[in-house]
């Protein structure tokens, strides 16, 4: 299959056919994230990385990942530092940027405005996030995470997964979901208060297609039911005030006496990042962190290899890897 020339704006671009591909992909590029071996596959290639809304862990991740196939990386950071703040529509934008680079990663504040961006774009275009609607590439390095720590992607049929926090204005777990429904038979927990519920249509899309949808704000519940347990922060940013986000901040707080109490034995503890470290907020908390079920770190390693995979599959070079590969000789001195 090919992916070469193909925009990542939504978990709609994504078939079960392409996630598993990108999978095998991404585990073929472990070696290469990890930089035990070195590819300069893309060299001469540019990435534009356009995020304008804060971001870190994304932003450095998909810098970190083109980096890592030989490419060069050309940053813009908030909407204040680009042309957008003199009045340039996105289409333009999209027109100019796409004459400068071979690759465009955006985030935006606003939903449907990277794919908006796309339109105008002669380059593929990956969604790093637009508002609250969709984070596809998280997503996948989320399903990634899981087949690694269950053991086969068969594992995501039939999967328990219980989401807990913010999943109103949660992008990350709007697309999580939407991607696992291409599987079977998965049957997810919602853990929030009444009203950071799943959005319904959401909800609904799910259930029309085959899967069961559960809805509390049993924590206890929560972590009984999930063979992997999704937590998130409250989403500060996208609430009409501060004192209306405070009211939710920490109300579903897991620390280890908790998880070891109600979880289902073996399940894996995953998080998008940032864990909000604020006494009283942690999603996770920070006694977790000798857990061997605690995923969040592996995880964000894993994004590295999904978005080189990512860079590889729509750049048209994944059977090129091997051409300009060789073993670090820098792992090896950072090792000692």
């Amino acid at each position: 299959m090919t992916l070469r020339g193909a925009h990542i704006l939504s978990t709609d671009d994504l078939s079960r056919e392409r996630i598993e591909y990108l999978i095998q992909l991404a585990e073929q590029l472990v070696p290469y994230s990890q930089g035990i071996r070195i590819t300069r596959v893309l060299e001469g290639a540019i990435l534009a990385n356009l995020f304008f809304e804060p971001s870190t862990r994304s932003r450095i991740s998909f810098g970190a990942a083109f980096n890592r196939l030989g490419g060069a990386v050309r940053d813009t950071v908030g909407i204040g530092m680009s042309s957008i703040a003199k009045g340039e529509s996105l289409r333009d934008t999209a027109r100019v940027i796409s004459g400068y680079a071979d690759v465009i990663v955006m985030r935006h504040p606003e939903v449907g405005s990277v794919k908006a961006f796309a339109e105008t774009s002669r380059v593929p275009v990956l969604n790093s996030g637009d508002g609250a609607g969709e984070h596809p590439t998280q997503a996948l390095l989320d399903v990634f995470t899981m087949v690694r720590e269950l053991g086969s992607v068969t594992a995501l049929d039939g999967l328990r997964l219980t989401v807990i926090g913010d999943l109103k204005y949660g992008r990350a777990v709007h697309s999580l979901v939407r991607l696992l429904a291409r599987f079977d038979r998965v049957h997810l927990m919602c853990v929030a208060d009444p009203e950071l519920q799943l959005p319904p249509a959401i909800c609904s899309a799910l259930r029309q297609a085959g899967h069961k949808v559960d809805q509390t704000s049993d924590v206890r519940a929560g972590l009984a039911h999930g063979d992997v347990v999704y937590a998130t922060r409250v989403q500060e940013e996208r609430f009409a005030s501060p004192a209306e986000a405070k009211r939710h901040r920490g109300r579903f707080s897991i620390d280890r006496s908790l998880y070891e109490a109600s979880a289902k034995p073996g399940a894996v503890l995953m998080h998008p990042l940032p864990r909000d470290a604020r006494e009283g907020a942690q999603e996770l908390s920070t006694d977790l962190d000798g857990l061997e079920q605690l995923a969040i770190f592996r995880q964000t390693d894993n994004g590295i290899s999904m978005r080189m995979a990512l860079f590889a599959a729509v750049l048209g070079v994944e059977d090129r890897v091997e051409e300009t590969a060789r073993e670090s000789t820098w792992v090896a001195r950072r090792e000692l």
